[in-house]
This record gives structure tokens, sequence and C-alpha cells, in this order.
């Protein structure tokens, strides 16, 4: 459920960038990302190592009928506790 979560987060801002540089046919875009801190449900936050399996799998479910329908996502894992988008190919 996390790395749905993720995935839509991760969208979301891919959506704001390409509004705001009038990004169009997006092809590629490269992910960096650590373990994340979440918090939900009311409950503390804590550390989750995400499955890039399913995170692939929510990009591609939540892009479907979008302007990045066919946009590959590449991920890297990193250290640290968070994640970014590092770079975007038109």
């Amino acid at each position: 459920m996390h790395d749905f979560i993720l995935a839509k987060e991760i969208i979301d801002e891919l959506n704001a960038i390409a509004l705001e540089k009038g990004l169009a046919n997006i092809k590629r875009v490269k992910i960096e990302i650590g373990v994340i801190s979440l918090a939900h449900d009311g409950h503390p936050k804590h550390t989750e190592d995400i499955s890039m399996e399913n995170l692939q799998f929510g990009l591609a479910s939540i892009a479907r009928k979008t302007d990045f329908e066919d946009a590959k996502f590449e991920i890297k894992k990193i250290t640290g506790t968070s994640w970014k988008i590092t770079d975007i190919e038109v």
C-alpha cells in the first residue's frame, strides 16, 4: 500500500513539474529513492523500504490515461530517507 501512495506522490510531483515547465510527451522519468518515512491513519512516522516492483506497478497504474501513460520510469535505489525526480526526458 505504501508503494502505491508513493507512486501517487511521484505522479503528482511530475504533473506539477510538467505544468510549471510546459513539458509534454514525457518519454522517461528518472527517480532516486531511499528508505521512505511515512505516517498514515494517525500512526506515527516509520521508515519503510519500498518494493521497486510494486512501485513500478503503481506508477504504471496511476499514469494510465494521463499525459505520462507512455513514460518509462527508471528508479535508482539510494541511501537516505527521501525520493526525488532527477531527470525528465521529452
